[in-house]
């Protein structure tokens, strides 16, 4: 990886599952292999002391834009971290409202007093809400990089488009997990 990591924090956007019924954010056995890849991606962060922040959907049932798109999905109290990722104490959890984790939250003023200067996405939708998060991060004049197999596109366009505008529009650094464990190693 090209990217200095020595001012960096892990975003964790959308890694979540359904508690009860959801539309969105049902388990699904076919994206264990992307699960897993965001889990190591967590550990790695956590055994090179980078900071872990999540940014879970938090949706107010019949108040949020968002499901009017997609349906009742990511309801605040009705949804839970991966189980495969081992969450620290450390770890920030930062609810959003809509795509991007840096909308009407607190991320930007978290990432500064941490004094990061590189964020590292995982998560879902690679096409929406990391893809958001990232314009906002660039915007915001943060560095970044997208662990490629780590990220996940589902609801709309190809994880390739959304992988090829990160890295053009946003001047992201595409990264495999196994590529950011050796750069953290």
């Amino acid at each position: 990886m090209n990217t200095d990591l020595s001012a960096a924090a892990l975003l964790v956007i959308d890694a979540i599952e359904a508690v009860g019924d959801d539309s969105l954010y049902d388990p699904d056995a076919a994206t264990a292999a992307y699960r897993s890849a965001v889990a190591r991606s967590v550990a790695a962060c956590h055994a090179a002391g980078i900071p872990v922040i999540f940014c879970n959907d938090a949706h107010v049932r019949g108040l949020d834009r968002e499901l009017e798109l997609w349906g009742e999905h990511g309801v605040a109290g009705e949804t839970r971290i991966f189980p495969e990722i081992e969450v620290g104490e450390a770890d920030i959890i930062i609810p959003k409202r809509r795509y991007s984790g840096f909308f009407q939250t607190d991320l930007d003023l978290t990432l500064r007093e941490l004094g990061v200067k590189t964020v590292i996405a995982v998560g879902a939708d690679t096409n929406i809400c990391v893809l958001h998060t990232l314009a906002d991060a660039y915007f915001n004049n943060y560095a970044s990089v997208v662990v490629t197999d780590a990220t996940m596109t589902f609801l709309c366009g190809t994880q390739e488009g959304a992988l090829e505008h990160c890295e053009k529009c946003y001047g992201s650094e595409l990264a495999t997990v196994a590529e950011l464990e050796a750069a953290l190693a």
